[in-house]
């Protein structure tokens, strides 16, 4: 594995985690309202955005690509945080839990990121931008006929493998358009 990895994941989460818990200050917990579709169809919104930049080459609204996969990696997030809060938890969240509970998943992400990058060798620092924004948008695809059979697959890993594989795979797009060094 590159040793630059490590830092290099914990440095882009880091940039996510703040800005996440700065609009956590701001509008506290009100994602809590969404269900996880309506949180799939907000990551396909800023992976579509990505995807009609790349093949446009220009863009209208000059709200930078980098800050699309950082939404990525925050929705992932609170898909994640959705999925494992109870039903009856409240919409109003302590900012102090909302933070620990960011770490978590995170944390979780990481090991997983650390075992596929151990078995695949890091294939993805080969990859273009663009064939990861594609996979992103294909595992988003995957995810909505997950919704829609209501979970009930045959042969999948679930919708919670596939929010933690678009959350690395935006990690790794900020990497490679060097949102760090």
């Amino acid at each position: 594995m590159n040793d630059q990895t490590p830092r290099q994941y914990d440095e882009v989460i880091g940039q996510c985690r703040t800005l996440f818990l700065a609009k956590t200050h701001d509008y506290g917990t009100a994602w809590r309202i969404l269900r996880l579709p309506s949180i799939t169809d907000q990551i396909y919104i800023k992976a579509q955005r990505i995807r009609s930049i790349q093949e446009k080459g220009t863009q209208l609204v000059q709200d930078p690509i980098d800050d699309e996969f950082v939404a990525i990696v925050n929705y992932c997030v609170i898909a994640l945080m959705q999925l494992h809060l109870p039903a009856d938890a409240p919409l109003d969240l302590d900012a102090d839990a909302v933070a620990a509970t960011y770490d978590e998943e995170i944390g979780e992400n990481r090991r997983l990121l650390f075992a596929k990058n151990h078995d695949y060798g890091e294939a993805w620092r080969h990859m273009r931008v663009s064939s990861i924004t594609d996979i992103i948008l294909m595992k988003l695809h995957r995810t909505k006929q997950i919704e829609d059979l209501h979970g009930r697959t045959l042969a999948s890993e679930g919708v919670e493998a596939n929010y933690r594989d678009m959350l690395n795979y935006a990690v790794f797009a900020l990497i490679l358009r060097g949102a760090v060094e």
